[in-house]
This record gives C-alpha cells, sequence and structure tokens, in this order.
C-alpha cells in the first residue's frame, strides 16, 4: 500500500501538555512520525511525497477567522509580548458567553477548546504539512475509482478533535474532514469510520448536519473521557443530517472481541450506506499500553480489526489519528496494515 508521507510535519513540536491540572510530558510529538514510518518502511510500504493543494481545501472546512487564528497567532502573540514561547488559553467562553474578543488572550480562548493544542512558531507549516498528506492519499484513491483500492495519509498532528472554528485534543486542521469534504467533489457519498480510542467530536460536529458524509465512532465511553462533552449514542446527527452520525462507545478496558464486536453494527451501517468511498480515521491509542489509557487493543487486534474493515470492499483512505507508546507504535501499524493487506492485497 502506498504511504503518503510530508517532513514538514515535525515543524510543529509541542513542548507543553497539561492534563489533569499537572504539566506532563507532551505525548504528541515529532518521534510518534518516526516511529510510524520506522514500522512502516521495515514492512515495505512505498512512500511518496505529499502534495501541496493549496488553501482551498481547508478553506472549504474551517472558517476564515480560525484559518487566519492559526497562521498569525504565535507571531502576534510574541509581538504582544507574551512570556510563554507557545500560545497556550487562559480563557474560555464556556457555556454563557458568545461574543467574540478584539483582544489577543480573549481570541486565543475563543479558537481553542483545551489545554492540548499548544501552538508554536511553525505550527501551521506542520498541520498544513498533515493535511496535505490526508489530501494527496485521497486524491490516490479517486483516480482509481471504482476500485477497491487504499491509501494510506502517515498524518501527523492528528485532525479529529478539530471543528471548523476550534483546535483540541492536539488537533488543529481536521485533516479526515477536509479530505472527505474533497472527495466530494467527485463521488456523492461519503462516510467517515472513526475508530480512535477517542470519539472524533470535531469530525462529527463539522458533519452534524450533512446527509452526504455518514459519521460513524467506536471509542471508549466519554462519561469519564476525552472529550467528555460528545460521543454518546444518542447523537444522531440535526436537520438534514439526522441519522448520519453513529457513536458506538465501548466500556473503559474493553478488548478486541468487544472492538470487533461494535465494529460489526458500524458496518452493517456503512454496507446500507454504500457510501462511494470510505475514510478510516485510525488511531492506534485503543492499544492496551497506550500511555492515554482508555481500550485493552492488542497488536494483533488491530491486524483483526484492519481485515474487519477491508472485508468491506470500499476504497478506502486510511488517515492517521492518535497512538502514543512509540515504543509499540511500529509494530501496532504494522499488525493493521497486515491485517488489512490479508484481505485486500
Amino acid at each position: 500500500m502506498k504511504v503518503v508521507f510530508s517532513p514538514d510535519q515535525a515543524k510543529h513540536y509541542p513542548k507543553t501538555f497539561i492534563q489533569s491540572g499537572i504539566f506532563r510530558e507532551p505525548q504528541e510529538i515529532p518521534g510518534r512520525a518516526d516511529a510510524l514510518e520506522a514500522g512502516l518502511r521495515e514492512a515495505g510500504h512505498d512512500f511518496i511525497p505529499a502534495m501541496d493543494f493549496g488553501p482551498k481545501p481547508r478553506a472549504a472546512v474551517h472558517s476564515p477567522g480560525y484559518l487566519h487564528f492559526l497562521e498569525t497567532i504565535h507571531e502576534r502573540w510574541v509581538a504582544a509580548g507574551m512570556e510563554s514561547k507557545e500560545v497556550l488559553p487562559n480563557i474560555h467562553p464556556g457555556r454563557h458567553m458568545s461574543s467574540m474578543p478584539k483582544g489577543i488572550a480573549g481570541e486565543v480562548g475563543y479558537y481553542t477548546a483545551d489545554l492540548a493544542a499548544p501552538i508554536g512558531p511553525k505550527t501551521w507549516e506542520g498541520v498544513v504539512a498533515a493535511s496535505n498528506a490526508a489530501l494527496t492519499a485521497t486524491e490516490l484513491v479517486l483516480d482509481d475509482l471504482p476500485a477497491a483500492k487504499a491509501a494510506y495519509a502517515l498524518c501527523r498532528p492528528p485532525g479529529h478533535h478539530a471543528y471548523e472554528d476550534m483546535s483540541g485534543g492536539f488537533c488543529f486542521l481536521n485533516n479526515v474532514a477536509i479530505a472527505a469534504h474533497y472527495a466530494r467533489q467527485k463521488v456523492q457519498r461519503a462516510a467517515i469510520l472513526d475508530i480512535d480510542v477517542h470519539h472524533g467530536n470535531g469530525t462529527q460536529g463539522i458533519f452534524y448536519k450533512r446527509p452526504d458524509v455518514f459519521t460513524l465512532s467506536l471509542h471508549c465511553d466519554p462519561t469519564d473521557f476525552y472529550p467528555f462533552f460528545a460521543g454518546y449514542e444518542h447523537e444522531r446527527g440535526e436537520a438534514a443530517g439526522e441519522g448520519y452520525n453513529l457513536n458506538l462507545p465501548l466500556p473503559a478496558g474493553s478488548g478486541d472481541d468487544a472492538f470487533l464486536k461494535r465494529l460489526e453494527e458500524a458496518k452493517q451501517a456503512l454496507r446500507t450506506y454504500a457510501p462511494d468511498i470510505l475514510f478510516i480515521a485510525l488511531g492506534l491509542d485503543a492499544f492496551e499500553g497506550d500511555p492515554l489509557v482508555g481500550l485493552k487493543v492488542t497488536t494483533e487486534g488491530f491486524s483483526r480489526i484492519a481485515a474487519s474493515i477491508a472485508d468491506l470492499g470500499m476504497p478506502t483512505v486510511l488517515v492517521q489519528e492518535g497512538g502514543y507508546n512509540r515504543d509499540f507504535l511500529g509494530a501496532n501499524i504494522s499488525s493493521f496494515m497486515k491485517g488489512f493487506e490479508s484481505v485486500r492485497s
């Protein structure tokens, strides 16, 4: 399988990670991509560079104000004399404030959901490179329709927590959403199946009122797990999109068999919807050894999950999301690809 990658993604290198009120070692760093790349090269996959698709695909998904914020905020933050080297919020609008402030501190709070997406001097270049990787992999599959071709985008940082106008959870540009919307120029119906341990709340939010992109997510129960405020089964879409969102949460600590059982529910829904192209938001953080502990999927389990997805026989774009145990990322992505290619060689 062709692997799309841009080394420019390493330009985003966060130094700050605050979790449960504690400063911790950052998890979402360039070493993640290094580990994934090493595993894929060792397995013999062909690497191709990401193409530059320009601003239009990301502008079709994200708001103009938010894109301007991402591109310019670090330079303006430094010019304003802020003491921290990375852009981080100290206030959010919450449920009872909605005005867009003119001050820089308020602007940062308005466009960020949490403290897990610090913006450094090269963050914009890194996140644009990641979105271009997803678009390039999409183009590879679109060029061969209606054949059931597949391609993998090694995207880092991830994207599925990014809303139309808000970053969060390590995510800035929603790579899979940008790619799915781009694909709609050539196909009528697309679907996004998110198998990251965390619910793809940003992806759900972007397509929540649309029937042309069916969003599905298998993830750890968000009752006491990020993103906390989204990912529940009653969330089915709104307006024209009602019925086109499906959440399949799993109890914390669930392993391979429980995951595969819920995956069958997702596959049944996908067969009914019959998309022209399928996107997989491929998180490897459901792994039993991941530091952001949620589920207990094994390395072999990823192979079984991949084989089950490949069995759908749909044109497929694999877009990398989470996965933070760098010692096992290479083995886990290799296991997933092996399982997928055992069905779709």
